[in-house]
């Protein structure tokens, strides 16, 4: 099992679709998705991908959205990338696998070693196959 953490601002930055405009609504429509991601997807390997669970990082307007059941958010007090690292420590440390989603190359180059990492493409692909819901915001 793969413990899945996603850093949402970067994933909604990812996609030009209105999210500045209401970027809590924007999280809010993204963490539903990810509540509705199936356990087993394919990676962005190519293999199979097995999550055991499903870790967020919010910040800036996004700290305040309600948290999702099957989604755990951690809410940076400062920045989203320091809370990010510090989660996937402590979620390596524990033992377990980590995918990381982002496509920030300075974030990925702070992550311990052994941690995989997939851009938002690679997720934005599952979310749209895996329910056929997306986060699209206002026009």
């Amino acid at each position: 099992m793969t413990a899945l953490v996603v850093d949402l601002a970067n994933v909604m930055g990812a996609r030009p679709d209105g999210w500045w405009r209401d970027r809590a609504g924007a999280a809010e429509r993204l963490l539903a998705a990810l509540v509705a991601l199936p356990a087993g997807v394919p990676g962005p390997d190519g293999g199979s991908l097995r999550i055991g669970a499903v870790v967020a990082v919010v910040e800036g307007a996004a700290r305040a959205v309600p948290e999702p059941v099957g989604v755990r958010l951690v809410r940076a007090p400062g920045s989203g990338d320091d809370a990010l690292v510090a989660a996937v420590d402590e979620i390596a440390a524990a033992g377990e696998d980590v995918l990381v989603v982002t496509a920030d190359r300075g974030l990925r180059a702070r992550l311990p070693g052994g941690v995989r990492c997939a851009g938002p493409g690679w997720l934005r692909q599952r979310l749209d196959a895996g329910d056929g819901m997306t986060d699209a915001g206002p026009g």
